[in-house]
């Protein structure tokens, strides 16, 4: 299991322990002497020096800019934005700064525990805790643990085709992932969700043929529209003219056939509306099992095969 202290930025912020030790100048000290990883909110960047300000029981914490991330130099931007955002951090000093008590902390050593002792020991397949930091058209950035950052490329976040991962999550959201990739050069490790969504078989059973239910229009082509009816299923529609990318609708199960992996679907009705897509449920019991080697989407009796095998660098 995972332990508490390496876990996203803003899982130790409101637990007692946390508070307990950030409360008073005793805690702050016994915390230094432990070599505890704490957290707090940032409430002030400077902007000249870029340190930032925690306000830790009336005690002025401040991290400098060359202790704020682990590994690299810090961009302005990545600075400024963890004001209002709760920081993983170690206390490296307790004085006295213009005649107020100052603790000095570094969020650079707490990053690199993390890393040492647990990012290090991940292997490809390991399915770990995450929370979404900032989407780009291309993938998902998510702090694995203590801020440390991993992304997932679009083409990982499910089966079903998504142009950008928003489609499916929020910002902030916790999630579970699987590792795909530990790079031991780079030291950057790269995940993926679409494997704990579930098989083929596992999504086209809660559907089937005559029923009408509802999608999200995933991609609209020439010869059909593919209609996403959960986060790991999605099914072919015939063209219909005036719908697009993005509409809810409802529409008619034709057909469900695992032997060709399809889908056929008739739309009834297209409107703009919001889809709760974003929840999406898992299939595999992230609460238990912690890792996996091989994923298998397609049906054993698909001559297509669609399967994620884990390989571990």
């Amino acid at each position: 299991m995972v332990e508490n202290k390496y876990l996203p930025e803003g899982a130790l912020c409101q637990t007692p322990e946390n508070r307990e030790y950030i409360s008073s100048y005793q805690g702050l000290e016994k915390a230094m002497k432990e070599g505890k990883i704490l957290e707090g909110v940032v409430n002030l960047c400077d902007s000249d020096t870029y340190t930032l300000h925690l306000d830790l029981g009336g005690i002025d914490g401040i991290i400098r800019r060359e202790d704020c991330i682990y590994r690299e130099k810090a961009k302005d931007i990545a600075i400024i934005t963890r004001v209002g955002k709760p920081v993983c951090f170690k206390v490296m000093e307790l004085t006295v700064v213009n005649g107020r008590q100052t603790a000095v902390l570094s969020r650079s050593e707490a990053q690199k525990e993390c890393a040492e002792r647990y990012l290090s020991t991940l292997r490809a397949g390991d399915i770990i805790p995450a929370k979404i930091t900032h989407f780009e058209s291309f993938g998902a950035f998510m702090d694995i643990g203590c801020g440390v950052i991993a992304l997932m490329t679009v083409d990982c976040v499910s089966v079903s085709r998504i142009s950008n991962p928003s489609e499916r999550f929020s910002l902030r959201e916790e999630l579970f992932v699987v590792v795909k990739t530990v790079d031991r050069e780079s030291k950057r490790i790269y995940v993926s969700t679409k494997e704990l969504f579930g098989t083929w078989e596992e999504n086209a059973q809660m559907f089937s043929a005559g029923q009408t239910v509802s999608g999200v229009v995933r991609s609209v082509e020439d010869y059909g529209i593919f209609v996403e009816l959960s986060p790991n299923l999605a099914g072919l529609a015939e063209y219909r003219e005036g719908v697009y990318e993005g509409q809810c609708c409802a529409v008619y199960i034709k057909s469900i056939i695992p032997e060709k992996m399809k889908v056929k679907l008739v739309i009834i009705d297209a409107y703009d509306f919001a889809p709760d897509l974003k929840s999406s449920p898992y299939f595999t019991d992230v609460g238990n099992v912690t890792h996996i080697d091989y994923w298998k989407y397609s049906p054993d009796n698909c001559k297509k095969l669609v399967e994620t095998v884990f390989e571990h660098g």
